[in-house]
């Protein structure tokens, strides 16, 4: 166990909610709706914040767009809970620049994704990896999400990350092989912060020694999730699994398409946001939206604007 980074480990538990990207009519970034946002999950109960991972479609923004939503979101939590920007993509330079962006403004953490589209071989992810490790102080989190990066980080490599890099100390693992994610915790320590990136695993994650979730639902119904992993932490297991079902009907329809199109679309209706991605990402089908809007009235979220 790595003491410098104890504290922090400590902290970076629960619901990390990877806050969207808002968007104005014009396409332009809504940097007070996004302030706003993060109010709404802290006031829910949320334990951390993220920004610009695949929720906060981050390959649909510029370089320096990126860096001003992460300041923008370090400014709005204020301390009050953690932050751990999402600071990866395709080219390794651009990965180092974001990364170190983070530990500027003070972030607590930087998630760092495997790389998109360029599939890189087990060595190659290492050295890159490594390289953005050593670059920083800050804890890094791995975001292991092979459906959208046709790259599975292997178990071998990820603990050989974390012998090698004292910073390395988690990762978000959006792979659905439950085999893969308990031989994450066997092969890299109990004490490795595993957070789940599949909706439907984030309590089953929890049993195993999961630190938390990373959740995109959070971002529509941010108490419950929240609620859910405080059960856990409290002992109330039977409350726990409720919400864990409780919550999967939800779960189901918010990734019926790509995210974060659902989410935005169910933001929209619930009257936080203008429902707007970038191309070229767009809102679902009309079908799927009156799908999410008959889900949105069931858990009680269009009450106010009905």
């Amino acid at each position: 166990m790595n003491k410098q980074y104890d504290e922090i480990k400590q902290r970076l538990r629960g619901s990390v909610t990877p806050v969207i990207t808002p968007f104005q009519a014009d396409f332009s970034i809504d940097y007070e709706k996004q302030s706003e946002l993060i109010e709404y999950q802290l006031e829910n109960g949320t334990h951390a914040i993220s920004v610009t991972g695949t929720s906060g479609e981050p390959s649909s923004l510029t370089v320096e767009e990126r860096v001003k939503v992460m300041e923008n979101a370090k400014k709005t939590i204020n301390g009050r809970v953690p932050f751990a920007p999402g600071t990866g993509s395709t080219n390794h330079d651009e990965t180092m620049y974001l990364t170190r962006k983070a530990q500027e403004i003070g972030a607590d953490a930087a998630m760092v994704i495997v790389p998109y589209y360029n599939k890189p071989n087990q060595q190659a992810l290492y050295k890159h990896f490594k390289k953005i490790a050593d670059s920083v102080d800050i804890p890094i989190i791995v975001y292991n999400i092979p459906g959208r990066t046709a790259l599975n980080m292997e178990v071998e490599t990820l603990a050989r990350l974390n012998e090698d890099c004292p910073n390395v100390v988690g990762v978000k693992e959006s792979n659905k092989d439950f085999e893969h994610v308990n031989r994450v915790m066997l092969h890299c320590g109990r004490d490795f912060l595993l957070y789940s990136g599949i909706e439907l695993l984030c309590y089953p994650m929890l049993t195993i020694g999961g630190a938390g979730s990373i959740s995109a639902t959070a971002n529509v119904e941010p108490a419950k999730v929240a609620e859910m992993h405080d059960a856990w932490k409290n002992g109330d297991v039977k409350r726990a699994q409720d919400l864990h079902f409780e919550l999967m009907k939800l779960n189901d329809v918010l990734f019926k398409d790509t995210n974060p199109a659902p989410v935005k679309a169910a933001l929209g209706m619930m009257g936080k946001i203008e429902p707007v991605l970038r191309l070229p990402m767009d809102l679902p089908s009309d079908s799927l939206q009156e799908e999410i809007r008959k889900t949105l009235l069931e858990y009680g979220k269009l009450v106010q604007h009905a």
